[in-house]
């Protein structure tokens, strides 16, 4: 399993960071995420590859930067 931590921006509720890990947890269920939007930042456990991540991540419209 990698860890990464991404800078994600445009989470401003608490639903953004639930809307967040729920489009990681749909890519790996076994994966570990928490999303801060105070901070800007996801901590995430999984085996996908980055580049996975990120696109879900897009794909929620948020914004995503390493």
């Amino acid at each position: 399993m990698n860890t990464t931590t991404l800078t994600v921006t445009g989470m401003t509720c608490g639903h953004c960071e639930k809307a967040v890990e729920r489009a990681i947890k749909q890519l790996d269920p076994a994966a570990s995420v928490k999303a801060d939007r105070t901070q800007n930042k996801v901590d995430i456990q999984s085996t996908q590859p980055l580049e996975a991540l990120t696109a879900a991540i897009q794909a929620e419209g948020y914004t995503v930067a390493n």
